[in-house]
């Protein structure tokens, strides 16, 4: 898969849970490899994951839609794209397409998250199972498309 691709499912993912795409780099990378294999950092970035999956089930967590929730999921999603492709020596201008593609990816997962989520408590009744659907399709993503290759 290549490295835009992977970019824009780190994007999708980071649209779905802000802190995915970071901690799924972070976690990937060797220790002490980089600021993002900082033993501290790849703690931190997995606290905020492991936090944000608990803090999206509360009921007085506003929607991911809003600007205080739309703007910070774009600009990580912009940041891991460009990450990535960095870190898989990839030149500058295939970086900025690579930051493009993770910016693209966080607005249609964002958009795709909130529908998804809807779709589901209509259909089980409440919000609780889609949310735990899309924790586990968003590890799985983050997970794949962060790793090293």
């Amino acid at each position: 898969m290549s490295v835009l691709t992977r970019a824009a499912l780190l994007g999708l993912a980071t649209g779905a849970r802000s802190t995915s795409g970071l901690a799924a780099l972070a976690l990937s990378r060797p220790a002490g490899a980089g600021a993002l294999g900082n033993r501290w950092v790849r703690r931190l970035l997995g606290a905020a994951a492991a936090g944000e999956l608990i803090g999206d089930k509360l009921p007085q967590t506003p929607s991911r839609l809003q600007p205080e929730g739309l703007a910070p999921r774009l600009v990580l999603g912009a940041v891991t794209g460009a990450i990535l492709a960095r870190r898989e020596g990839a030149g500058r201008n295939r970086a900025l397409q690579a930051g493009a593609l993770g910016l693209l990816g966080a607005t249609a997962g964002s958009r795709l998250g909130v529908s998804w989520r809807r779709r589901a408590a209509q259909r089980f009744g409440r919000d609780t199972p889609g949310a735990l659907i899309e924790d586990a399709w968003c590890a799985v993503a983050a997970r794949y498309a962060g790793q090293r290759r």
